[in-house]
Parts: C-alpha cells; structure tokens; sequence
C-alpha cells in the first residue's frame, strides 16, 4: 500500500522553518519506512515525516539514501497529525442523503 506523505525537511534549529517536500512511502512498518521522494531534495540526518492519512508523524532518522528513494527509522512517533473531519461528514451526509431519498418514495409511493 501507497502512502502520501509530507516531509519537514528544515534543519533542527534552523532559521527558516516549513521547508517540506511532497513523498511516497513505499513500505512502512512500526521501525520505519522506505520513501519515494525528490532526488534533488537536501535531507537532513533527522526530520519529521507525516502521513495525514494515517493520522500520524514520525522523528525518523535517515539510514540510507540511492537515487529517488531513502530509508528511514522512527525514533518516535511524535503526535497524531491534524485529520480533517472533511471523511466523517461527507458519510453522514451520504447516510442522510439515503434517509431522505427513502423517505421521498415513501411519500411518492402513498400519494
């Protein structure tokens, strides 16, 4: 299974912060992970990895890098990333919208 995923590349302690690049990770285990991303991305030996859909952020610590692809192992996951509820209310909505419809043949149908 494929994973989208964003990476905070800054330096620890650096003066800019929020530099991210956009990656793929390939495979994933609770250790950690190979991931897809720029081969001309500059990787720090530590960063964060986020995987919004998992819910989750990794410290993972760069063991080994060739071409586009880079292995990583988790030091901590370090919080559940924000998740927007955007999933759980379009099913509600779906859920009502079902309710409705039935409802309006209900009525068609005694009518």
């Amino acid at each position: 299974m494929l994973y989208g995923g964003v990476a905070d590349i800054a330096e620890r302690g650096a003066t800019t912060s929020g530099a991210t690049a956009n990656c793929v990770v390939r495979n994933i285990s609770e250790q950690g992970a190979c991931v897809e991303i720029d081969p001309t991305a500059r990787l720090p030996e530590q960063w964060n990895l986020t995987l919004a859909h998992k819910g989750r952020s990794y410290l993972a610590r760069l063991i080994w890098r060739q071409a586009n692809k880079v292995g990583l192992a988790f030091r901590i996951m370090t919080s559940d990333a924000p998740v927007s509820d955007f999933d759980e209310r379009l099913r509600r909505s779906e859920i009502k919208k079902r309710q409705l419809e039935r409802r309006i043949n209900e009525l068609l149908d005694q009518g």
